[in-house]
């Protein structure tokens, strides 16, 4: 739903000060909605920043006719040249890779310094630059003229959860600390931000320069829940529908068991299309006419089985909704001991995704 996106989109800019630009987060096929659509979308209404994890992605963008600056979070040395070549802007987040990338500017066309991010590790121990390192990352800056440092960034390890708020504060002291040290001693005016969705709802002193938002944008913050919308809804159909008699077995393994005689529907959705198979006998649910149906038996790849034996109305052809707003994502997410990322970015690239406008 484009305007559920809109609406989510423009409900956290109004959480922010009037001079706080917006990074949106395109990566892994938009949170498994898809970067392209969502992308044009958030292009026509001026977002600041796309963000992508891997070159691939930013030029799929690119391709697609999408001008607004794009940042890739995991560069690779091998993929320098694409990345100068359709104008991405990259994370550095190692001296190595900054010597890389420099060398790889200087030996291109490029006119100009090119812009990049810099990432500073201030506690999630992924990606970024120590604390320790700030002064030769500045030494080693100050002698690359073909560099523009556009950004300086880090990551919140824990902002959505309230036992982790001292160590996300002390995040942020650390980050206020770096950053402005490093733009101090090379004299620049680039963007700061490390705030993603929770942070943004969570700590409004966390905005600086820039926020990049997430999962928020695609229906999902405990803060807000309440005034966000639906963006993404999960539906298949019901193939045939047999009666299956008590005693007999469902499904691979014969793991599901007619305990009395029952009617169940086969319905067009399996594991490969991202309906992840702990939600096997009895676990799971759809929803058909409004009403909720079990798995019965094993997920199967293509496949899933339903006992529709309340659902008397059900038939052949009718739609099912797997997640949505009958049953939410956070719902199949806690069941399967997950997070909505996962339940959303696990849905198959096969699955044909619609595109709607009110």
């Amino acid at each position: 739903d484009l305007n559920a996106v809109v609406h989510n989109f423009k409900l956290f800019q109004s959480k922010l000060n009037s001079n706080t630009r917006v990074m949106a987060m395109v990566k892994a096929f938009s949170y498994g909605v898809s970067s392209v659509e969502i992308a044009k979308l958030l292009s026509f209404h001026r977002v600041d920043y796309l963000g992508v994890a891997y070159t691939d992605e930013g030029i799929t963008l690119r391709k697609a006719g999408i001008a607004t600056p794009i940042m890739v979070l995991n560069p690779e040395e091998r993929s320098f040249g694409a990345i100068i070549k359709h104008n991405l802007e990259p994370e550095i987040f190692s001296f190595e890779l900054l010597k890389q990338f420099a060398l790889a500017v200087d030996n291109s066309d490029y006119k100009g310094a090119y812009p990049v991010h810099i990432v500073f590790d201030t506690g999630m121990r992924r990606l970024g630059f120590e604390p320790k390192q700030l002064n030769k990352l500045v030494d080693h800056l100050k002698n690359l003229p073909s560099l523009e440092i556009k950004s300086i960034f880090s990551h919140l390890a824990g902002s959505d959860e309230e036992g982790l708020d001292d160590f996300t504060h002390d995040q942020l002291a650390l980050f206020d600390t770096l950053s402005q040290e490093l733009l101090n001693a090379l004299k620049s005016n680039a963007i700061r931000h490390i705030a993603n969705s929770s942070g943004i709802t969570r700590f409004p002193e966390a905005q600086f320069d820039m926020v990049r938002l997430g999962i928020g944008m695609y229906g999902f913050n405990k803060e807000l829940q309440s005034q966000l919308q639906t963006v993404v809804k999960l539906k298949s159909t019901i193939s045939q529908i047999k009666h299956v008699s008590k005693g007999e077995s469902v499904g691979y393994g014969r793991k599901g068991r007619a305990m009395k005689d029952i009617r169940i529907a086969t319905i067009a959705i399996g594991y490969a299309d991202g309906l992840n198979r702990l939600l096997s006998n009895g676990l799971g649910e759809v929803s058909i006419h409004g009403k909720r149906g079990a798995i019965i038996g094993n997920v199967c790849m293509d496949m899933t089985m339903v006992d529709v034996s309340k659902i008397p109305e059900a038939k052949v052809g009718d739609q099912v909704e797997i997640f949505g707003e009958e049953i939410l994502a956070t719902e199949i997410a806690t069941k399967t001991n997950t997070i909505p990322y996962e339940v959303l970015t696990g849905i198959s690239e096969r699955v044909k995704r619609v595109f709607f406008v009110d």
